[in-house]
């Protein structure tokens, strides 16, 4: 399927004073149409920036960007036929709902029976029909974000760009949001572009995850399938709260040992790995269990509550590890406990270059 947006090998670098700051490297994006793709990673990694570039409001330095098949690098903003929907919606105070929706054809000084009727239409189209009269301090959360998607539609634009619209909202708000957005996306079936710090937004709404971090897409695939199967331990480590506990392992005897422990080998990666040989060990918190049967063996060091879970973190010999457990049991910091572990859900890293060994080009004999 040829891809709506596609970036390829986009490289920007900012100057500030004497000092250059290289943001993107060589990145690569493919996204379909009717996808909500979200790009997710820590602050600062240019995820802002890749939105700009797709826009047109920013020249990437090398590389190309091509809509709906189309290469647009010389094409300025106003005829790539994209909408960015900001942080903060940028609705403006002074003005109706209607007239915030209706102010971009306006601008372009479309006849005002023709405004008044694509209003009406996709004002219908997203349920804020009975709210054209409004102001936006008037509007909740999910509806602000509603009228600034109705702004971005009635234009005519199939492709949307998001940069953390949820970010300025209260938690529970932010959750209600989330539910409006995705919902909207799977009625509308528009393409979607949507940028966040927060993995729960990015879990939760996207149909593919990409993972931005120096510089390049280090994981893109749908939400679960890069949870599980991290394509590296920066990945694993990254996406999660708790995040995945990476250890240094060996291979010895055909199974994975950790911390002179051994906990046996996932069955995925039996013939991926050579007796003696020194991995990294992604294993997930909430795939281990503090029991009496447990291999490990260690003391807690530090307990944290969440209510109705906790995460025990347990020193094994050199390392430390977390474990999510129901809060069932009180758990005190200097008590001796066991920890199983499902094996099966081990995932096994490259010790040199962090990749994760199933997506290894050249497979080992």
């Amino acid at each position: 399927m040829t891809s709506y947006v596609k970036l390829e090998n986009i490289w920007k670098t900012f100057q500030e004073k004497k000092k250059k700051t290289e943001v993107l490297k060589g990145l690569n994006l493919d996204v379909e149409k009717g996808e909500f793709v979200v790009i997710l990673g820590p602050s600062g990694e240019g995820k802002s920036t890749i939105l700009r570039i797709i826009a047109g409001l920013l020249r990437q330095d090398k590389g190309h960007v091509y809509l709906r098949g189309q290469i647009v690098d010389d094409l300025p903003p106003k005829d790539r036929n994209v909408a960015m929907v900001p942080q903060n919606y940028a609705l403006y105070p002074f003005m109706t709902v209607y007239d915030n929706i209706a102010f971009p054809l306006k601008v372009q000084h479309v006849p005002k029976e023709e405004i008044k009727k694509k209003v009406i239409e996709v004002a219908k189209m997203l349920r804020i029909d009975n709210l054209l009269d409004r102001k936006p301090m008037q509007l909740s959360g999910g509806q602000m974000q509603r009228v600034a998607i109705a702004r971005a539609l009635v234009k005519g634009a199939d492709i949307i760009l998001m940069d953390e619209p949820l970010s300025n909202l209260d938690a529970q708000v932010r959750v209600l949001a989330r539910e409006e957005l995705k919902e909207l996306h799977r009625e509308l079936g528009t393409t979607i572009i949507y940028v966040t710090h927060d993995q729960v937004e990015a879990l939760s709404l996207a149909t593919k995850v990409a993972v931005l971090h120096d510089g390049i897409i280090q994981a893109y695939g749908p939400p679960m399938e890069l949870y599980k199967r991290p394509a590296n331990s920066w990945v694993g480590g990254f996406l999660g709260n708790p995040p995945m506990n990476i250890v240094k392992g060996k291979i010895v005897d055909s199974s994975v040992v950790v911390e002179n422990y051994k906990l046996g080998m996932p069955n995925d990666y039996k013939d991926l790995v050579r007796e003696g040989e020194e991995v990294l060990v992604g294993i997930r918190p909430e795939d281990m269990e503090i029991s009496n049967n447990g291999i490990l063996e260690g003391t807690i060091e530090m307990v944290e509550d969440l209510g109705a879970y906790k995460i025990v973190h347990v020193k094994i010999n050199e390392s430390v590890i977390r474990v999510l457990e129901k809060s069932l049991h009180t758990r005190e910091r200097g008590e001796k406990v066991k920890i199983t572990v499902d094996v099966d859900k081990i995932v096994l890293f490259d010790v040199t270059s962090g990749k994760n060994l199933l997506l290894q080009e050249v497979k080992k004999n």
